[in-house]
C-alpha cells in the first residue's frame, strides 16, 4: 500500500482489500473494501485515527515506517469492531508509548475483544478535546450509530470528520477521494442497508450534531473520503426520515412453480396500478441488494410455498433478515400456496415483530393458483396501490 496527504499533516494509512468477497460471513462484497486509518501530524504530538482489519496489519505498519514516522502519541479508536481496531496490539507494539484514546464503552469492548491492558487507555467524554499543539481533536460521543460504543473524531482546525463506519461503503479503489453523487450514493445506501439501517432512529438524532459541524472533508473507514460532504450528508437525512416510496418489495421462492406464478401476477398487477415492484428470488440473490431495496419501500410482500407447515427456509431467513434491518416501510402482507395445511402468514408475520407495519390480507392458495386466486391477487394490488395514494406515498 501507498499513504497518501490528505491536506498537509494529514496521511491516509490504511489498506485496500481487493480480494475480499464477504463481510462478516453474511453481507457479499461484490467491489472488495477498504480499512482506512489516518495519520494526523500536530506540532507537538502525532494521533493516528483507526487501524485496520488484522489481515492487513503490516501494509498499516508498512505505510507508518515508509512515512518515517518513529513515534505515535495517541491512537484513537472511534469503534472497537475488529476490522478497525484488530491491528491494534501490532501498532502498540511498534509504538509502545502510544496511548489508546477513545470512550469508556469502547474501552472495555476493546479490552475483551483484544485483552489490552487498561492503563494504555486514556478514556474521553462527548465533546472532550485533545490537543496535537496545532491540531485540536474534538470527539463526539454517537452511541448506537452502529454498535453502542461508536464515536466519532472531528479534526477542527482542518474541517475533517473522522466517523469510522458512518458515511462509509465497502470498495476497494485506488481512487482517494469521491466528489460526485453517482460515484457513491448506490454503494453508499447499500452499506447503509447493510449495516445501518437498524439504527436509524440514533442516527437521525446524531445525525443534527454532525451536520452543525464546519466540514469540509468527510473521512470514513470505509470506502474514498468525501471532497463534498454535503452529499453524503443529505443522502443520509433522506434514509432515516420517515419518507417512503411507492415501491413493493416481493421476497420470494418457489419449489414447483405455484408461488412462481402468483409472484408473476401479482407484479403485473401492481405495474398496471403504477407502483415500482422489485421482485427477489431468494434461491440466487444477493442479500445485499435485497436490504438496499428495503430502504425506501413502502411495502413488502413475502411470497412462499408451504414446507411441511411452515414457509420455506430461505423465506425464514429473508424475514429474520427484514425484520432484523428494521426498514421504515408501512405495510406487508403474504401470498404464497400450501399443499395439506400450515399457517404460514401468521408465522411470518411474528418474525416481523420489530417492524410496525399494517398487515394486509394474505392470499394463500391450495395447490396451484386459479382464477380467483388471481382475482384476490388484484384486490391485494387494489389494497395497496390506494393506500400508497392516499398516504401520498409516490
Amino acid at each position: 500500500m501507498v499513504s497518501r496527504e490528505i491536506v498537509p499533516g494529514v496521511f491516509w494509512v490504511g489498506a485496500l482489500d481487493f480480494d475480499r468477497r464477504i463481510f462478516d460471513e453474511l453481507i457479499p462484497l461484490p467491489s472488495g473494501t477498504s480499512y482506512n486509518a489516518y495519520l494526523i501530524r500536530g506540532s507537538e504530538k502525532t494521533a493516528l485515527i483507526d487501524t485496520v482489519d488484522p489481515t492487513k496489519e503490516f501494509d498499516l505498519i508498512s505505510n507508518l515506517v515508509k512515512l518515517g514516522i518513529d513515534r505515535i502519541d495517541y491512537i484513537i479508536i472511534n469503534h472497537a469492531e475488529q476490522d478497525h481496531a484488530g491491528s491494534l496490539p501490532m501498532v502498540l507494539e511498534f509504538f509502545p508509548d502510544a496511548m489508546v484514546v477513545t470512550n469508556e464503552k469502547c474501552r472495555d469492548l476493546l479490552i475483551a475483544l483484544l485483552h489490552l491492558p487498561v492503563e494504555k487507555f486514556r478514556v474521553v467524554k462527548d465533546r472532550e478535546t485533545l490537543t496535537l499543539g496545532d491540531r485540536t481533536l474534538e470527539f463526539i460521543l454517537t452511541p448506537w450509530t452502529h454498535w453502542p460504543e461508536t464515536q466519532v473524531t472531528y479534526l477542527r482546525e482542518d474541517r475533517i470528520l473522522f466517523p469510522c463506519d458512518l458515511f462509509g461503503y465497502h470498495t476497494a479503489t485506488s481512487d482517494l477521494y469521491v466528489t460526485e453523487r453517482a460515484d457513491f450514493y448506490i454503494p453508499a445506501k447499500r452499506y447503509y442497508a447493510e449495516i445501518m439501517m437498524p439504527f436509524r432512529n440514533s442516527i437521525r438524532g446524531h445525525l443534527e450534531t454532525i451536520r452543525a459541524l464546519k466540514i469540509d472533508l468527510i473521512a470514513p473507514s470505509h470506502g474514498p473520503v468525501h471532497k463534498n460532504p454535503h452529499l453524503i450528508l443529505e443522502a443520509y437525512a433522506d434514509w432515516v426520515s420517515d419518507a417512503v416510496k411507492n415501491e413493493v418489495v416481493i421476497p420470494y421462492v418457489s419449489m414447483h412453480g405455484s408461488t412462481s406464478k402468483m409472484v408473476e401476477h401479482f407484479t403485473e398487477a401492481l405495474i398496471a396500478r403504477g407502483v415500482t415492484v422489485r421482485p427477489f428470488n431468494l434461491t440466487h440473490t444477493d442479500i445485499g441488494e435485497l436490504a438496499l431495496s428495503l430502504v425506501d419501500a413502502a411495502t413488502v410482500v413475502i411470497a412462499t410455498p408451504t414446507v411441511l407447515f411452515g414457509p420455506h427456509p430461505q423465506v425464514v431467513s429473508a424475514a429474520y433478515l427484514t425484520n432484523l434491518l428494521k426498514p421504515k416501510m408501512r405495510y406487508a402482507s403474504v401470498i404464497g400456496s400450501y399443499g395439506w395445511g400450515g399457517k404460514v402468514p401468521e408465522t411470518i408475520v411474528k418474525m416481523l415483530d420489530h417492524v410496525k407495519v399494517e398487515v394486509l390480507e394474505p392470499v394463500m392458495v391450495k395447490g396451484l393458483p386459479d382464477e380467483k386466486t388471481f382475482a384476490a391477487l388484484d384486490r391485494l394490488a387494489d389494497e395497496i396501490a390506494r393506500k400508497h395514494k392516499e398516504n401520498n406515498i409516490l
